[in-house]
């Protein structure tokens, strides 16, 4: 007797798995050309997943870690879709009024459950309603997203992206973490570094925070990073002195922790003039 086509869909469906181990991107120094390229801008914060199967939701870490309690508000989000089964790839941000991202939005919003400045940027799903997805070439990968986030209005956001080569770097700001870079023909392959690749928007050098000056003006609790670096001989060589990045509301919740150090004897007269962190060249 002929299957029914209920029955024939039934067959054909796909489980929904339960993780997927996530593509990663390899960072480069210059961005490919082609028009077998896309590029989207590459969100700085918490790489995530989210699974929805009949109404119960999953987001998952990088590594397959549970945060669905930490982030209820995104979850609530998700499970809002219009989808039975859906498994989808982004990026959790903590995005600031001015629209730029910071990591202590995310903390703060997952020790406190105030939830109002993380956004959920998506750019991959992976799985819908029964049909696993993931080997279909990103651009049809896209469509797909696109269709399903059409109604989804905030937390959830499409992650933009544009066809073709080129940096989105006239919109670039330096708290970004540069641009994505992604092969529109290939499909998602868990764990490989290559068919997705970054450029970061500044090119930086890693510094030693040897100590910190007292602060100046109505700057509380700390002043400038006491910065060096180390020679090909192993020295360690003073590089001169960094604002750090860090907004009054921050330096006042970590107040006492601070405590005062000297400032330290240069041991070489070389000098490099450097910014705070990952530092501009």
């Amino acid at each position: 007797m002929t299957r029914s086509l209920a029955g024939r869909r039934r067959a054909d469906a796909t489980a929904l798995p339960a993780w997927i181990k996530p593509q990663l991107t390899k960072l480069v120094d210059q961005a490919p050309d082609g028009p077998e390229w896309s590029n989207e801008l590459k969100f700085d914060g918490y790489r995530m997943h989210a699974r929805l199967d009949g109404g119960a939701v999953r987001l998952l870490t990088r590594t397959g870690l549970d945060w669905t309690r930490k982030y209820w508000a995104i979850a609530a989000a998700v499970e809002a879709l219009p989808a039975q089964q859906a498994y989808l790839d982004g990026e959790l941000c903590g995005v600031r009024p001015d629209g730029t991202t910071s990591f202590n939005l995310i903390q703060n919003a997952s020790d406190s459950g105030n939830s109002d400045a993380v956004v959920f940027f998506l750019f991959d799903l992976l799985h819908l309603d029964g049909e696993a997805i993931h080997a279909l070439p990103l651009r049809n990968r896209k469509e797909r997203l696109r269709a399903l986030l059409s109604g989804a209005g905030s937390p959830l956001q499409r992650s933009p992206d544009r066809p073709g080569a080129g940096l989105l770097r006239p919109r670039l700001r330096p708290e970004s973490g540069g641009d994505r870079l992604e092969r529109v023909d290939a499909p998602y392959a868990p764990g490989n570094r290559g068919l997705w690749l970054k450029v970061k928007c500044l090119n930086r050098e890693e510094f030693v925070v040897v100590g910190w000056m007292d602060p100046e003006g109505s700057r509380p609790w700390l002043g400038a990073l006491l910065l060096a670096y180390f020679d090909p001989d192993n020295r360690l060589i003073y590089a001169g002195r960094a604002g750090t990045g860090i907004d009054h509301a921050d330096l006042n919740g970590c107040g006492a922790a601070f405590s005062r150090w000297p400032f330290p004897k240069c041991p070489s007269t070389s000098r490099r003039r450097a910014t705070a962190g990952s530092v501009r060249r």
